[in-house]
């Protein structure tokens, strides 16, 4: 034991006599008192030191026999617990109960223990369990009642009345937990015009409860700054938690102004408010199957998703819009036939080809109720094709990356080991062709970091007026000299208004697609570039006499990784980024980019940038 007990066992059993709050009476056989407690003092009135080494003359004369029949009983057998009559010193009759045992020294009974309390206690505590039982009644009822209602608000407002039916409560309430905030649904007995009242789940009693784990609360004290403070008088708050299929739902507020609140008041609280969140769940069912009633039939022909339900043989029973979109089988060719892909087990996936050519993620879910599998597809032809995109912007990646790699490393090598057997000539253009690789291999690197800069939305442009025809001026100045077999024209009008852009941006659209009528026109012809005003814009042409764009690929061209096939186009390799950037550039000036056949054959790539006139005044540079 600690310090604290290091007294004798004698000492420690005073002690606890002492402390006993009933009247602890000790007899031997001869009915002598040997032990006399301070609570007997209390309750009979005789200081100890009177009855000890005596017969204690608290038994009444008409009940002596009953008593000694008692203690004749205690000795023989079990111990008796009995309600009789007691006397006080004064004369008194003290209705008590008696509790008596045998006190045994070691096998033999040397006497008697009786432990009296008031009778009035047992009453008291026979009133609680009765209102208890009463009150636990009529909670059921309440409970009835309020699961007979099946809409969500009159739910609530019975919840708040009971509440302060079966509490004792002077007002009440009900919130509801929607995210991070609190919003009253439900009172009784507080102005209606707190209805709807709103305010921060984290500074909340409820957020209080919810982080002690518990689902009761009782706070008293200064409660001034809540919206219950609405109630005069009001100095305590019991809360109970109501959840809803484990999940905080809401909370009851019971507030007390007149009364305070003991166990059995929270006990009925956190029973009713867990009765409150099966009450709220089983209306919120109820409303959800009524909506799920009028909006299923939207839900199922509005999805995007082509959506069938199977019956147990896997035959068709159900076929939405979107799936009869997807397949180009319309439901009544399909309904009462199995689907036109293979049908997955519940929870999985599996990719499958039509034969039209689209590809589809089809998942399925068993509805175990009734066998049925619902089957949703959907169309990921694109991603399919993007995949492949990235599959071949790797491999022509790394090829267009070995390529000058290789020849710079090859030159590099012959400089290094043959320098002084080889011509000044010879050595001036092996560092020629090093240099013009190592450029070449900077371009590929601008042309990746720029696709993965427009592909995170990351490209900064500034917008500022400009000198368009300046900029197009600088972009062929030097064409004519690039190649032998192309001729190039340039028409721009005097008096070209100034564009809202990025000046910078504008020199690489413009260089990129003039590299590209150039690359794309092998054979030579006219490269020609002219630029207008139409309406509030400044329209730029680039046109080409070469190999073309084929319909279905002119809108492809400008994403990312694509590198198309048609119009012999793809024996120019690439990366599939130039035309991506180029219109990542032109949008995020404000203008477009795109691409048309040009009449006679070849291509025309058509630029649009915003006029300084398509601007209003009040429009703020950056």
């Amino acid at each position: 034991m600690g310090d604290q007990w290091a007294g004798s066992d004698d000492e420690i059993a005073s002690a606890v006599l002492a402390s006993s709050p009933n009247a602890v009476v000790a007899l031997d056989r001869d009915q002598t008192v040997l032990v006399w407690n301070d609570a007997a003092e209390r309750m009979f009135g005789y200081p100890a030191h009177e009855v000890l080494g005596r017969r204690a003359p608290i038994v009444p004369d008409e009940l002596v026999a009953e008593h000694n029949a008692v203690l004749e009983r205690v000795r023989t057998g079990e111990p008796v617990s009995l309600r009789t009559k007691r006397l006080h010193r004064d004369g008194t009759v003290l209705d008590l109960r008696v509790d008596i045992g045998s006190l045994r020294l070691g096998s033999a009974v040397a006497g008697y223990v009786c432990v009296h309390h008031s009778a009035r206690a047992d009453e008291l505590a026979g009133h609680r369990m009765a209102r208890r039982a009463r009150l636990v009644r009529r909670l059921t009822d309440v409970v009835a009642d309020v699961n007979s209602e099946l809409e969500l608000p009159a739910v609530l407002d019975r919840i708040s009345a009971s509440l302060t039916e079966l509490t004792g409560a002077d007002a009440g309430g009900f919130v509801l937990i929607e995210g991070d905030r609190l919003r009253l649904v439900s009172t009784y007995q507080l102005p209606e015009t707190l209805r709807g009242t709103t305010t921060d789940l984290r500074t909340s009693l409820v957020d209080k409860l919810l982080r002690t784990g518990r689902t009761v609360l009782l706070q008293s004290g200064d409660l001034g700054d809540l919206v219950w403070a609405r109630l005069p008088g009001l100095h305590t708050i019991a809360l109970g938690l109501a959840a809803v299929g484990g999940r905080p739902y809401g909370a009851l507020y019971a507030l007390f102004a007149r009364s305070t609140p003991g166990h059995l008041e929270l006990e009925l609280l956190e029973l009713l408010a867990g009765h409150a969140g099966i009450a709220v769940r089983n209306a919120v069912a109820y409303q959800e199957a009524v909506r799920q009633r009028a909006h299923e039939r939207a839900v199922f022909d509005a999805s995007a998703d082509g959506i069938a339900v199977l019956d147990q043989e896997a035959r068709v029973i159900r076929w939405n819009p979107a799936a009869a979109a997807l397949t180009g089988l319309p439901a009544e060719s399909v309904v009462g036939s199995e689907p036109p892909f293979p049908v997955p087990a519940a929870g999985e996936k599996v990719t499958y080809q039509l034969a039209n050519g689209r590809w589809l993620d089809v998942v399925g879910a068993r509805i175990e109720e009734t066998g049925e599998l619902v089957v949703d597809f959907r169309d990921v032809t694109a991603a399919k094709e993007l995949e492949e995109a990235k599959d071949l912007f790797l491999a022509t990646t790394s090829h267009e990356l070995r390529t000058p790699i290789t020849i710079v490393r090859g030159f590099a090598g012959t400089l290094d080991a043959r320098w002084d057997k080889m011509s000044d000539a010879e050595r001036r253009s092996a560092v020629r062709t090093i240099a013009e690789r190592s450029r070449s291999l900077g371009e590929l690197m601008d042309h990746l970091l720029l696709g993965a800069r427009a592909g995170a939305d990351e490209l900064k442009v500034r917008i500022e007026a400009f000198d368009l025809a300046e900029r197009i001026e600088g972009a062929t100045l030097g064409l004519p000299a690039l190649s032998d077999r192309h001729r190039v024209e340039v028409r721009v009008p005097d008096g070209l208004p100034y564009v809202l852009g990025d000046a910078l941006a504008t020199d690489i659209v413009l260089g990129q697609l003039l590299e590209n009528a150039f690359k794309y026109s092998p054979q030579g012809g006219l490269i020609s570039v002219a630029a207008w005003l139409e309406d509030e814009n400044v329209v730029v042409v680039v046109d080409d006499e070469g190999v073309g764009i084929a319909p279905p690929d002119r809108e492809r061209i400008f994403e990312r990784f694509v590198q198309v096939d048609s119009g012999d186009r793809r024996r120019f390799g690439g990366v599939g980024l130039g035309l991506y950037i180029v219109r990542s550039l032109a949008r995020a000036q404000g203008g477009d980019v795109s691409a048309h056949a040009r009449p006679g054959g070849g291509t025309r790539m058509r630029l649009v940038l915003r006029g300084t006139s398509s601007i209003r005044s009040d429009t703020p540079m950056r």
